[in-house]
């Protein structure tokens, strides 16, 4: 990349991928003091898919959904036993040369994130492809999720019968209700994305970041609700 576009991107990340086109350009020529027409930055983070994706976070499309359920969890996470809650939801990872977006499943036992899946598209395949992944759910098994199309749909409602889980669902407009899942995420690019000082514009770079992250959280991370002890380290310590 040119040294404007490295600039434009830094400015991209810096900002959370807030901004559109015309402030990041104010913010090129008045703080970075280069010399850019507005036309020249549209057109760069038009190319390579920089453009604000705040909006973006929400994957609710219109239609009907197949299927929605009650709020059991009522944000209370707490269980004595591993795969008795579970949550889920879809985060958006707009960092590499395109976007990508990451579908992981959570056990609140010990907040180890047992199931995870990236694909450049927020679809009912990628909620599929990481519910597909549980194996070993007992009949208690409760799972959570929010009103999004994808697990609203058909699909993910014969699946998840399938595997034998109980469904629970988030208040439409209520991210708190899902709370550990949505902090995951947070840390997740809190800890690596918005720490990353250079562009990264790969998206191969991207997904070995959230691999690596995970494999930490799960094995490395201490937790002091769990008496100081990574979540895969305390899962092992009741069995």
């Amino acid at each position: 990349m040119t040294e404007v576009e490295n600039q434009i991107h830094q400015l991209c990340i810096e900002n959370h991928f807030l901004y559109g086109y015309r402030k990041i350009h104010a913010l090129l020529t008045k703080d970075r003091l280069i010399k850019c027409s507005v036309s020249k930055v549209q057109r760069i983070m038009s190319r390579h898919g920089w453009g604000c994706r705040f909006k973006q976070k929400r994957f609710n499309k219109p239609g009907n959904p197949y299927k929605t359920f009650e709020n059991l969890i009522d944000r209370d996470w707490n269980t004595d036993q591993p795969l008795q809650k579970l949550t889920t939801n879809i985060t958006y990872l707009p960092f590499g040369k395109t976007m990508l977006y990451l579908s992981t499943i959570m056990d609140t036992f010990n907040s180890e994130i047992i199931a995870y899946q990236i694909s450049d598209h927020p679809d009912t395949k990628l909620v599929l492809n990481t519910l597909e992944q549980l194996d070993n759910l007992s009949g208690n098994t409760i799972l959570h999720s929010d009103q999004g199309s994808t697990y609203t749909s058909r699909e993910f409602f014969e699946m998840a019968r399938k595997k034998g889980v109980i469904r629970s669902m988030s208040r439409k407009g209520t991210p708190a209700d899902n709370a550990p899942i949505e902090s995951f995420h947070s840390c997740l690019k809190v800890e690596t994305f918005y720490n990353h000082k250079e562009p990264i514009g790969s998206n191969n770079i991207v997904i070995e970041m959230v691999k690596n992250y995970i494999s930490f959280w799960n094995n490395k991370r201490i937790f002091t609700k769990l008496g100081n002890q990574s979540p895969v380290d305390y899962r092992k310590s009741i069995a």
